[in-house]
């Protein structure tokens, strides 16, 4: 069964290639069954400079269900690059898998609450300045001895819940206009690295909804690919390895972080920029930081 799987996977790595990079968000995938609700875990140390944080997610293997692809930093792609994570969308009887991309704008992802920023729209865990993409301290887990670019913006999340899918007894949200908009710019899907991520949880059976009980035995990496999902696995005891849920918690990104925002500030922006409001930013010259 791994053997069919190993090459099912490839036969589909390899379609996605020859999928032009405006079309990733086109291919989808149906299930009848929807998928478990979001596991709840602490985000690990950002490795450094230049990593955009890609939320876990459920995803569907045809023989053996649903299986869980830890979260984890990726170095971005291209200057300028943003995630905008994938989501199950209840449609005509099935759940479907919409694909995950890379783009300049963030676009819909179903209003699913994935944390760390995702908080149902736009992206509030950092954005693109002078070349350099500035991570947002208040929500993610940092060590300002490896990240020199990075802020403090406060966000208030209204979208409290781990449902993971949009549609009828889900998340029930539909795109914004700026979203809609970014759906039909350029895209690119993963990259090589988080294809070796995925096939690393696709072939561990605790990562298997049926085999965990919603409880994945990796939940998140500091990186993405196999050796870093190895590691993870292996050596549980690791403060960078993440390998049960953590009590639910409004702002998983910084546990000891009081994020508050008015709450006509809370809908994020398409293009990941803080909105202004109860904000402690110091974006003056050089890098952006602000040390308390």
């Amino acid at each position: 069964m791994k053997l069919h799987r190993i090459l099912r996977f490839a036969l589909f790595a390899a379609l996605l290639v020859a999928i032009p990079a405006t079309a990733h968000a086109a291919f989808m995938v149906s299930v009848a069954i929807a998928p478990p609700i979001l596991p709840v875990y602490v985000q690990p140390m950002c490795p450094g400079d230049g990593y955009i944080w890609v939320p876990g997610y459920w995803a569907y293997d045809d023989a053996d269900g649903y299986y869980w692809v830890p979260g984890t930093w990726v170095l971005a792609p291209y200057t300028g690059a943003l995630w905008t994570p994938g989501y199950w969308g209840f449609d005509e009887g099935f759940y479907r898998w919409h694909a995950g991309y890379w783009g300049l704008h963030i676009g819909f992802y179903g209003g699913i609450n994935y944390g760390f920023g995702y908080f149902g729209h736009g992206y509030e865990g950092g954005y693109w300045h002078g070349g350099a993409f500035i991570v947002n301290r208040s929500i993610n887990h940092i060590d300002v001895g490896r990240v020199h670019n990075f802020y403090e913006h406060n966000v208030t999340v209204v979208n409290n819940t781990r449902v993971s899918f949009n549609g009828p007894r889900g998340i029930n949200e539909q795109p914004r206009p700026e979203e809609r908009i970014a759906e039909h710019e350029q895209h690119n899907g993963t990259f090589p690295m988080q294809q070796d991520h995925i096939r690393a949880a696709n072939s561990t059976s605790s990562q298997f909804a049926h085999n965990n009980e919603g409880t994945p035995a990796v939940v998140a990496t500091p990186r993405p690919g196999r050796t870093a999902f190895q590691q993870a696995y292996q050596h549980p005891d690791n403060p960078q390895s993440v390998r049960s849920p953590q009590p639910f918690d409004r702002h998983p990104g910084n546990s000891q972080s009081q994020v508050r925002t008015p709450p006509q500030q809370s809908a994020p922006s398409s293009n990941a920029r803080p909105s202004g409001g109860n904000s402690n930013s110091n974006l003056g010259s050089g890098n952006w930081n602000h040390h308390h």
